[in-house]
C-alpha cells in the first residue's frame, strides 16, 4: 500500500508521494497540483471541493467556507445551507478528497498518510487535525512541521555545515524555524510563528482600503458583494507583483466603483502586517541564541513569499537574498513526500537525521511570595521551555506552602504568559501527602517526545510514592461562552489604579517580554510582574509615580536586548 505526504493548507492543499527515486506530486481531477481549501454544498445538497468550492464562493457564499484551517481546533462553526460544520469537519472533507485523488492515481487504496502542520500549532490544533485525518479514513503515521518538511524538499540535509531558517507565509498562517545543519544531522534550534497570519491578511488590508477609499462601509455589503470584492483585491495582490501601480473597477449595488493604489502606498498599508512577519523572525533568531551574520541561508515557502514586497522585506531584514528554487507553495508537499517514504526506506531513512524541538513551553501553575511575603497564586511555572530539543526529560520540586498539607495538585499548562489561565490548560496531576510541616518536597518530572506525548510523574522521595499521568494532544480549552462571562464580570469592577492605562501598558509589556525570552531573564520578568501587581495593590499613588520611572527603564533595557 502506497504511503502518501499531504500539505494541508489554508488556502490551498497538495498530496504527494516517494516514487523510488524523489517526491512527486499528484494531480487532482482537473490534473492540477493545487487544491484549494475550500468546501461547498451544491443545490442538490451535495458537498463539493476544492476548484469548484472556491469558484462558488463568489455566487454561492452562504454555502461555502474557506480559510477554516485557521479556526481548527476551535468550536467556530460554519453553516452551508441547511448543514452545520466544524473546521476539523471540513478538513476531514479536504483530506478525503486528496485521498480520493491518490487512490484514483494509484489505482488502489490509500489509507497511511503523513501530514504537515505549522510548527507553531498547539496540542488542540495538531490532535483536531489528527482527527480530519481520521474523519477522512486515514491513519496518520506522524504529524511533521512544514518547514523542516521545506528544508528536508531542499535536500539540505546533504550539503555543507551550515546555519537555516526557513520562513514560511502560508494563506493563513506564518511559521519561522531555524535550523542547524551538522554533520547531515538536520537540528531544529528554535521555531517562531504567528496562526493568524498569512497572504489573506494582505488582500483583507487592499479591501480596507478600497472601502476607504470610496467612503463604504463593509456591513453595507451583502455577503457575495463582499466575495466579490475580496477576489477583486486578490487580483490587486498579485498585479502589484508586476505592476508599479494598478486601477480597477468594480460594480456593488449597481454602482461602478474605482480603486487605484501603487507598490509604495501598498507597503505604507502593510507596515503593520510586516512587523508581525519580523518579530517570530527575531524571537526564532533569539531563542536560538544566533545572531543575523550567523545565517548562512534563508528558505521562502508558502505561495504568499511569491510576493515581492515581502521577499524585500524579508532580505532586508537577514541580509541575505532568499532561496526559492521550488515553487514556494509546492515545497512543502515535495517535503512530506520525502518523510511519508522515511517509514519504510531504509536507506532513505538512514541517509537523513532529523531532530526537532518542543515548539511551546510545558508547565505548571504554581504560587510565589511577593515583597510583602504573601503567597500569590495563579503563576506559571515553566518545566520545558520552547524551542528544547526533543525528546527531552526534566524534572522540577516543588514544596507545599501550608502545614498538615494533605494533597498537592498540579495543573498542567502549554503557553508562553506569565498568568497561568492565560495559557492552555493540558491537563492535571495530584498526590496525597503525609501531613508534614510546611515546605515538604514533591519533584514532577515531564518527558516530551516527537509525537507530542507528555508523560508526567510525580514523585515523594521521601515516602517513596510516585504518580504517573500520560497527556496525549488532546486537551480541553475554554469556550467562547466562559470567556465571554469572564470579560462581563471583569467589565462591571469598580475602577481601581489597575486599570490606568499606563499601569496595563507595563503589565502588558512585561507580558510580551515574558513571552520573548526563555531561562533566567524570564524568571526575572515573572518576578518584576509579581512585584509590580503588589504595588498596584497598595495604591499609593506617590510611590507608584516613582516606581513607573524604573519600571519604565527596565523594560525599555530588555527590549534593546531583543535587538539585533
Amino acid at each position: 500500500m502506497k504511503k502518501i505526504g499531504i500539505d494541508l493548507g489554508t488556502s490551498n492543499s497538495l498530496v504527494s508521494f516517494w516514487n523510488g527515486e524523489q517526491s512527486e506530486l499528484i494531480p487532482n481531477q482537473f490534473g492540477e497540483y493545487l487544491t484549494p481549501s475550500a468546501v461547498g454544498i451544491n443545490e442538490k445538497k451535495e458537498i463539493v471541493v476544492g476548484s469548484i468550492a472556491k469558484e462558488r464562493q463568489f455566487t454561492h457564499p452562504h454555502k461555502t467556507a474557506t480559510t477554516f484551517k485557521r479556526f481548527i481546533g476551535t468550536e467556530k462553526k460554519y453553516t452551508l445551507g441547511d448543514k452545520e460544520f466544524s473546521s476539523t469537519e471540513l478538513s476531514a472533507l479536504i483530506l478525503k478528497s486528496l485521498k480520493q485523488d491518490a487512490e484514483n492515481f494509484f489505482g488502489e487504496p490509500c489509507s497511511e498518510a503523513i501530514i504537515s502542520v505549522p510548527a507553531y500549532f498547539n496540542n488542540i490544533q495538531r490532535e483536531a487535525t489528527k482527527q480530519a485525518a481520521q474523519l477522512a479514513g486515514l491513519n496518520v503515521q506522524q504529524l511533521v512541521s512544514e518547514p523542516t518538511a521545506a528544508a528536508v524538499a531542499y535536500g539540505l540535509h546533504r550539503e555543507d555545515d551550515q546555519t537555516i531558517i526557513v520562513i514560511d507565509l502560508g494563506g493563513g498562517t506564518f511559521d519561522v524555524s531555524l535550523l542547524e545543519l551538522f554533520e547531515g544531522i538536520l537540528q531544529v534550534e528554535a521555531i517562531a510563528g504567528d496562526n493568524q497570519l498569512g497572504g489573506e491578511d494582505f488582500t483583507r488590508i487592499l479591501m480596507l482600503d478600497f472601502l476607504q477609499q470610496n467612503s463604504l462601509e463593509k456591513l453595507v455589503l451583502t455577503t457575495q458583494e463582499q466575495a466579490l470584492l475580496y477576489s477583486k483585491m486578490e487580483h490587486v495582490k498579485l498585479a502589484l507583483s508586476i505592476h508599479e501601480a494598478v486601477k480597477i473597477e468594480i460594480t456593488l449595488k449597481d454602482t461602478i466603483y474605482r480603486y487605484s493604489t501603487d507598490i509604495k502606498k501598498y507597503e505604507q498599508l502593510c507596515e503593520k502586517l510586516l512587523g508581525r512577519i519580523r518579530r517570530p523572525i527575531i524571537r526564532a533568531i533569539h531563542d536560538a541564541n544566533k545572531t543575523l551574520t550567523e545565517i548562512d541561508r534563508v528558505v521562502l515557502v508558502g505561495g504568499a513569499t511569491k510576493s515581492p514586497m515581502i521577499r524585500n522585506f524579508i532580505g532586508k531584514l537577514l541580509k541575505i537574498f532568499p532561496y526559492t528554487k521550488l515553487a514556494p507553495d509546492e515545497t512543502v508537499a515535495y517535503g512530506v513526500g520525502i518523510q511519508a517514504s522515511m517509514k519504510s526506506d531504509l536507506m532513505l531513512k538512514d541517509e537523513m537525521i532529523l531532530t526537532d524541538v518542543c515548539a511551546h513551553t510545558l508547565g505548571v501553575d504554581s504560587m510565589s511570595k511577593n515583597i510583602h511575603g504573601e503567597w500569590i497564586d495563579g503563576i506559571f511555572s515553566p518545566i520545558i521551555e520552547r524551542n528544547t530539543s526533543i525528546p527531552v526529560s526534566k524534572q522540577r520540586t516543588y514544596y507545599t506552602v501550608i502545614d498538615n498539607q494533605k494533597e498537592i495538585v498540579f495543573p498542567i499548562y502549554q503557553g508562553e504568559n506569565p498568568r497561568s489561565s492565560d495559557n492552555l490548560k493540558i491537563g492535571e496531576i495530584s498526590m496525597k501527602l503525609p501531613q508534614k510541616s510546611a515546605g515538604y518536597p514533591i519533584d514532577i518530572r515531564f518527558t516530551y517526545d516527537q509525537n507530542g506525548l507528555l508523560e508526567v510523574i510525580v514523585k515523594d522521595a521521601a515516602a517513596n510514592s510516585e504518580k504517573r499521568l500520560v497527556i496525549e494532544e488532546n486537551p480541553g480549552s475554554l469556550t467562547s461562552e466562559e470567556i465571554d462571562s469572564a470579560l462581563e464580570k471583569l467589565a462591571g469592577l469598580k475602577i481601581h489604579p489597575k486599570n490606568r492605562s499606563e499601569n496595563q501598558l507595563i503589565i502588558a509589556r512585561l507580558e510580551r517580554l515574558y513571552m520573548e525570552f526563555i531561562g533566567e531573564r524570564r524568571n526575572y520578568i515573572q518576578h518584576l510582574l509579581i512585584q509590580f501587581k503588589a504595588l498596584l495593590d497598595e495604591q499609593d499613588e506617590k510611590l507608584l509615580e516613582e516606581q513607573l520611572v524604573e519600571y519604565n527603564q527596565i523594560i525599555m533595557t530588555l527590549e534593546q536586548e531583543l535587538l539585533l
